[in-house]
This record gives structure tokens, sequence and C-alpha cells, in this order.
């Protein structure tokens, strides 16, 4: 037996001079410390060993397992130590270099309107709500009094997921979502994408959209026009006005579009207000008696106003943009004209 280990310490100092990576350290492990390894079958053959003499044979068999496992410990250590200046020298970084510059990104033209838009508001008290984009036909159309027969539950006008799940054409259902779990007062701001399917050149299927809702005690067309003129002065500049005109929408009445006196010519007539002195930006109106109703508040009792406002259209009017398509091209020569 210890022409046997005298043997196997040879074979053991041979392998480890032979090994150069950590796989053929793992045989060099497998080979002598593995289940059916060397050191395996020294054990096994114990029984054949006389029993007076078992136990310094064992005792013999165990330091000789105890010095292969300090080698290979020592040579796995070796190893590691090796594998870790070699990948030490690979990331090392030459600081003689140039550094690579990394331009630093900016906020998307549309982003920066709305959070223009949404501050203003903030300080008027509104509070922000995030709906959600895909709707059913009850939040989006039915209880904002937008009738079975209007054009736009028209499929050619509407994204339908299903029979009556829809891609959000307004963000409206927000003020109904919000009615639904609050008590007035009320007052909300809902910003977000919205889809249409308008396929001239002039409009996009995908834009952004900011409904804001009011609803109090005595709240009049008065209150609108006010906090709009807060608005538009603060997006446009102090000398700017409002103006409303009469128009329809379902869910409100009265209803008015909008208009701001041009901030290019001060109202005195130019190509940006097609010489009338005046740009529609928005719609909006007193909230009709029946969605009050449909969400559980007493029209009797309370009133409100409401607006939707195209975050576009109001980019491309604070920045001179003549083209929708350049908001959605990504195109960086474009964008970083905007980078603050």
């Amino acid at each position: 037996m210890e022409e046997k280990i005298k043997a196997l310490k040879e074979q053991m100092e041979a392998a480890l001079g032979s090994v150069e990576s950590k796989e053929q350290l793992g045989e060099f492990w497998q080979n002598f410390l593995g289940k059916k390894g060397s050191i395996a079958d020294l054990m096994k053959g114990l029984g054949s060993v006389p029993k007076e003499e078992r136990p310094n044979v064992g005792k013999t068999i165990n330091e000789f397992k105890n010095q292969v496992e300090a080698r290979y410990q020592e040579m796995k250590n070796k190893m590691d130590e090796l594998e870790l200046a070699a990948r030490n020298k690979s990331e090392q970084v030459d600081i003689t270099m140039p550094a690579k510059m990394r331009p630093a990104g900016g906020l998307h033209p549309l982003t920066v309107t709305e959070n223009e838009m949404i501050d203003v508001f903030a300080g008027m008290g509104f509070e922000i709500y995030d709906g959600p984009e895909i709707e059913d036909d009850d939040h989006n159309f039915t209880r904002l009094n937008v009738a079975k027969n209007h054009p736009a539950r028209d499929m050619q006008d509407t994204f339908y997921v299903a029979e009556d799940i829809l891609l959000r054409t307004h963000t409206s259902p927000g003020q109904i979502r919000v009615m639904d779990a609050k008590k007035p007062p009320i007052k909300m701001l809902a910003p977000g994408r919205v889809f249409r399917s308008d396929s001239d050149a002039t409009h996009s299927p995908m834009f952004h959209q900011m409904e804001g809702l009011v609803v109090d005690k005595k709240i009049t067309l008065c209150d609108l026009q006010g906090m709009l003129d807060k608005f538009v002065q603060a997006i446009f500049g102090s000398e700017v006005k409002t103006r409303l005109r009469p128009s329809y929408f379902p869910f409100t009445e009265p209803s008015v579009e909008v208009d701001v006196s041009c901030f290019e010519c001060g109202g005195k007539g130019c190509p940006l207000c097609k010489h009338t002195g005046w740009i529609e930006v928005l719609g909006g109106g007193i909230v009709h008696h029946k969605v009050l109703e449909n969400c559980g508040i007493d029209p009797n009792e309370y009133s409100g106003l409401a607006f939707g406002i195209g975050i576009e259209r109001i980019a491309m009017l604070k920045y001179g943009i003549n083209n929708i398509n350049l908001l959605y091209e990504n195109d960086l020569r474009f964008l970083k004209q905007f980078k603050g």
C-alpha cells in the first residue's frame, strides 16, 4: 500500500506540473479526489489489508489525501491570481487616451410643452390623473353623452380592440373615472396619448391631449375664460387674450371654441393667424348635466367646466413648427434645437 501511495504522489506532482488551466485543474480533482478517483480506490482497498494494519494504513491514506487537497488548493489559488491579473490587464484604462464624449440628451419638445402646461395648471390647484389608454365604450363614449349613432364610434374614426374595447379617442374618460371615485369639489388634469384613425397628411393617428375638469358649485363660463386667460398668458405671453366662440361637443353645454389673440402680430393679421388676428387653440364648455348624472353628481347642486387641449397644437404654435411629422420622426437635427 505504501508503494502504491508513493507512486500516486509521483503521479500527482507530474499531473500538477502539467496543469495550465482551470479545466485541467478540474480533471486533476476528479482523477485524485473525486468519488471515482485514486484516493477513493485506496480507501476501498483497505478491506484487503490485515486488520491489525488498517489503522496505520488508513492514517497514511488520510495524510496523503490532505496533502493532495493542499496541493490542489495551492494550485487553485495560483490559477485565480493569474486569471485576476489577466482580467485586470485587459480591463485597464489608458488614461492618456482621449475620452469618449457622450453628449447629454434632452427632453422632447412635446414633453417640454406638456411639463410647462402641467406646471401652469398645477399652480391653479389641479391634480394630475393618468388614465388607461385602452378604454371601454362606456367610459369613452356612452357616459360622456356620445350617442350610439355619433360618427366618432365609426370603425373608420376609432381603433377598436374588441367590440366594446378601443384605444381612447380623447383623455375625457379620465374625467368619468375621477368623478366616479371622488365627490366634488374636483379639479383634475388628464394628460396623455390618444388615438384616432386619421389618414390625411395633416393629422396623426396618435397624438397627445390634455383634458381639464373642474366640478363645484356655481361654476360658469366666466371661470373657464379666466382660467384659460392665465394659461395662454403663461405659455404665449402676458399680452395674449382669449376669445370664446359657440361650438358643439356632446359632453358640454354650452360648448365653445377658444381662440387666442395672435402673439406673432399682436392681432394685426399675419400668415400665422391667417390674417384674422386670432388663433384657435382648444375647445371646452360647461359639463353637460347628463355627464354629471351619469357619475352620480346632482346637476342641480353642482356644475362643472371642461376643456381639451392638443399638446402638439400648443408645441407647434409656441415653437413655430410648421409640420407635425417633425415631432415624430426622431430627427436629431430637429430635436437638438430644443435641448435646454
